[in-house]
């Protein structure tokens, strides 16, 4: 099996010929200090820590940065000044207060973010080839600009689709332009492919930015005839945390930038192989790191060592804390239906009402699903259609 170009993406970046989990400790040790040191200087939101810890495990006795911090003092995490500010990523809270966490990058971070998109898309595209990019595009900086430069820079061909576009929008470039690589969510790649059927160009895709079921999983890799390239990233990551490798066993982490940590929910660090909420520490980010900041996604690390011989840490499948979400088992579920394109759902007065597009009739739909009794609402499929999501598929 080659190396995983991850692995030869952190030996290139950190000047080593061989790389060992033992190496990895090293550099991660000696960026943490160098942060802490930063902080304890440029007086920033952590400037309390300690200026050096003598071993990682002194990390997980630091305090956690939660979610409210970054709401409520995000602009004092932010070591440069304004100027040298390149982007900043805005979410909203579904919160009373309105509130927006806000996450800041420069130049340097949006650099290594390109160049480790490069590194993970390295594994399915090839020069000369085509991808579909179905993430947003919002301007210099953006996700789908990262990404399309990524591909780029590997001599390929990248489609800036985005998203919010109708299915007849989405069914052209992939008649016209013909790609061979998709790299977007996973729901809309699986309507594509069963709208297409067997004349599809598309044979290798990077799904990100929401959660994959076990059923989408085996229809898109039949569909496709090769294995997926599922990746884990964030705002909080810097866009990009971790990716498959040949192996497809786990998303190894880009350990060189980011110490992870698993912890159960008193706080309390678990062992390797067990679930639990992530913790992340952004040694490597530029304009705003991060320190011990619970991301509210559940997984493990996974134990014994990669098949493809990285010793890079690698994550299980990402889910939302507290939402394993029924979302995704309702997408398990509903797509197991072969006629459906697309779905949304909602909950009302303990009715589930679900209403989507079809290819044709579907005989014996469910009646009751996640313990809810059923409303179906389904239309035949038209082009002037829009996906049901634009972003991550939710209950609402």
């Amino acid at each position: 099996m080659k190396t995983a170009a991850l692995d030869l993406w952190v030996r290139e970046q950190e000047g080593l010929d061989l790389l060992t989990e033992d190496k990895m400790e090293q550099i991660q040790l000696r960026k943490l200090n160098a942060l802490l040191a930063r902080e304890r200087e440029r007086g920033g939101f952590y400037r309390e820590f300690p200026d050096h810890l003598s071993d990682l495990s002194g990390l997980s006795g630091l305090p956690f940065t939660t979610e409210a911090d970054l709401l409520e003092q995000g602009h004092r995490m932010v070591l440069l000044s304004q100027a040298k500010i390149d982007r900043i990523r805005t979410e909203e809270t579904s919160g009373t207060t309105g509130q927006a966490k806000r996450v800041y990058y420069s130049a340097a971070d949006n650099e290594r973010t390109i160049s480790f998109f490069a590194a993970g898309l390295s594994e399915l595209v090839d020069s000369g080839e085509r991808t579909m990019i179905c993430m947003p595009f919002t301007g210099p900086g953006g996700l789908g600009e990262l990404i399309a430069e990524a591909i780029r820079r590997l001599g390929a061909v990248p489609l800036p689709v985005g998203i919010g576009k109708a299915y007849g929008e989405l069914l052209r470039v992939l008649d016209e332009e013909k790609p061979e690589t998709f790299v977007g969510m996973p729901v809309p790649l699986l309507s594509l492919l069963r709208l297409r059927g067997g004349d599809c160009s598309l044979r290798r895709a990077l799904v990100s930015a929401d959660a994959c079921p076990e059923t989408v999983t085996a229809e898109i890799e039949a569909r496709l005839g090769s294995r997926l390239y599922p990746h884990y990233g964030s705002r909080e990551t810097g866009l990009g945390g971790a990716v498959t490798c040949p192996a497809f066993s786990g998303m190894h982490l880009r350990e060189n930038d980011i110490i992870a940590e698993i912890v159960d929910e008193s706080g309390r660090p678990v062992p390797k192989g067990q679930w639990g909420e992530l913790v992340i520490t952004t040694i490597q980010a530029d304009a705003m790191p991060l320190i011990r900041y619970r991301t509210g996604d559940y997984t493990r690390l996974m134990p014994g060592p990669c098949p493809c011989g990285s010793p890079l840490a690698r994550l299980d499948r990402v889910v939302r804390m507290g939402r394993k979400t029924r979302m995704e088992q309702l997408d398990d579920q509903v797509f197991r239906i072969p006629e459906l394109v697309d779905f949304r759902a909602g909950l009302k007065e303990g009715m589930l009402e679900l209403e989507g597009y079809t290819t044709g009739p579907c005989p014996d739909l469910p009646s009751e699903l996640l313990g809810y009794p059923v409303r179906w609402n389904l239309l035949p499929f038209s082009e002037e259609k829009m996906p049901c999501y634009a972003a991550k598929r939710k209950i609402v």
